[in-house]
């Protein structure tokens, strides 16, 4: 039996709470942020230290912790939009009291170091969450774009995304649950409570700025740790301003993750139009889909 959890869909009217649980983020992109949002219908409220600065961080550890435990638990908060990512939410996740989710899930919105949220919140509660831009994004040419996807997503609208294929693609059909995030935060996962779990689910890897032996060395990480042997799919999305040594590691970001899974028979599909490039198409953590590639696109379907 199928257990998975969608929070209710939002209507005109309900509050999204904007809460800062990593790096400082700069008003002007809450303020837009919040017209933005305002304007499809939404009650937009803040967390009380949204604005708050503790070295790079948007306020202290504690003040952190305050905002988003106080967005979870009030029940007139419908979605919590995190306003950034960057670094911190891995020091305050295992602090924080999920528990609500159990009777009163909500959803939860962002990407980068929000997949420790997502993580969590997939796995242990079976809850969907939303990856998607955030506020910092919101001088992206594709902010407005994407945020009307986020606000189908948030009402229950759940169209397929259908993109052109690539030539590292491997074609087939599956369908398992759609888990992953940023690449670098999943590996730090690891041997950690908040671990992935990708039996026989559909894995989504993002990244920005890394060397590319690094990459090379995070995906060897799943591959020696068994997360990419027991895979029905794999969707690999933006791999932004990735980085190289004076002496050329001599493979691409795509052709490595390709490498990484060459002994495997499963589809993999490329250039998927998420993660840290200007065009981060919001969609669900946890759903369940269907995953379709073909030589000429690949097709991505909520079952």
């Amino acid at each position: 039996m199928d257990t998975t959890v969608f929070p209710p869909d939002l209507k005109t009217g309900d509050e999204i709470r904007i809460v800062a649980p990593a790096s400082v983020v700069k008003k002007e992109y809450i303020k837009k942020s919040i017209a933005a949002l305002s304007s499809l219908g939404y009650n937009i409220t803040l967390g009380r230290y949204v604005f708050s600065e503790h070295h790079q961080f948007a306020g202290t550890d504690s003040e952190r912790i305050s905002d988003f435990q106080e967005a979870i638990d009030d029940k007139n908060v419908k979605a919590v939009f995190c306003a950034r990512g960057g670094y911190g939410s891995v020091r305050i996740i295992n602090k924080l009291d999920f528990s609500s989710f159990n009777h009163f899930p909500k959803w939860v919105i962002g990407f980068s170091d929000i997949t420790v949220f997502h993580s969590l919140i997939n796995q242990k509660f079976s809850t969907i969450t939303i990856h998607a831009p955030m506020p910092i994004n919101s001088e992206s040419l594709y902010f407005s774009k994407n945020l009307k996807c986020l606000d189908d997503l948030l009402k229950g609208k759940r169209e397929e995304i259908k993109i052109p294929g690539h030539f590292l693609n491997r074609t087939g059909v599956c369908q398992g649950k759609l888990v992953g995030g940023n690449l670098s935060i999943l590996c730090n996962l690891q041997a950690t409570p908040y671990e992935i779990n990708t039996q026989n689910a559909i894995l989504f890897i993002e990244d920005i700025g890394e060397q590319l032996y690094h990459l090379d060395r995070m995906m060897n990480n799943l591959l020696l740790s068994g997360k990419l042997s027991n895979l029905n799919g794999l969707l690999a999305g933006g791999f932004a301003d990735m980085q190289d040594k004076k002496r050329p590691f001599g493979k691409t970001a795509y052709e490595i993750v390709s490498d990484a899974v060459k002994e495997f028979a499963y589809p993999a599909a490329f250039d998927f139009p998420a993660g840290h490039i200007d065009n981060n198409t919001p969609f669900l953590l946890g759903a369940e889909v269907e995953l379709k590639v073909s030589e000429q696109n690949t097709v991505l379907k909520y079952v």
